[in-house]
C-alpha cells in the first residue's frame, strides 16, 4: 500500500510502519542471534581469513547464546523459586519446588535457544573472508 508518489512519502511510510507493527521476528531468540551475527561480520570473517575453523565460529556463536541462555535461565530459576511459594494454591497435582517440573522446563529452554542461534550460526560459517572484510 503506498501513500503517496515520490520517495519522501514512502519512506515515511515504511518507518511508520515499522515502528507501529510488532516483529516477532525482531523479539525472538532467533531474530537477536541473526542481528547479533550480521553486526559481528567484520569479525567472523577476519577469524576466519586468519584460519579459524568452521567448527570454532559456530562454537563461538552456540557458546554466546548458551551463556546468555544460562544466565536467562538461573535468574528464572531463581524468580520460579521465589513465586511458587504464593503460587502453590494454584499448583494442582505437583509439589511447590517440583524438581522434574524446574529442571524439564529449564532444559526445553536451553534447547529451542540452541536450536534457535543454530540457523545463525551455520549462517557465519559460510562467510567469505573477503566480502566479509569490505563489509560496511
Amino acid at each position: 500500500m503506498r501513500v503517496g508518489k515520490g520517495p519522501k512519502k514512502n519512506i515515511l511510510y515504511h518507518a511508520e510502519n515499522r515502528c507501529v507493527r510488532s516483529d516477532p521476528e525482531r523479539q525472538s531468540k532467533h531474530g537477536v542471534m541473526s542481528f547479533t551475527v550480521s553486526q559481528r561480520t567484520q569479525e567472523i570473517g577476519l577469524r576466519m581469513a586468519l584460519g579459524a575453523q568452521l567448527t570454532n565460529v559456530r562454537g563461538m556463536i552456540l557458546g554466546q547464546t548458551l551463556k546468555l541462555t544460562l544466565i536467562g535461565v538461573g535468574l528464572g530459576l531463581a524468580g520460579a523459586f521465589v513465586l511458587a511459594r504464593f503460587l502453590a494454591s494454584l499448583l494442582f497435582g505437583v509439589g511447590t519446588y517440583d524438581p522434574v517440573t524446574f529442571l524439564g522446563v529449564a532444559l526445553l529452554l536451553i534447547g529451542v535457544a540452541l536450536a534457535a542461534s543454530y540457523i545463525p550460526a551455520r549462517r557465519a560459517m559460510r562467510v567469505d573472508p573477503i566480502v566479509a572484510l569490505r563489509y560496511e
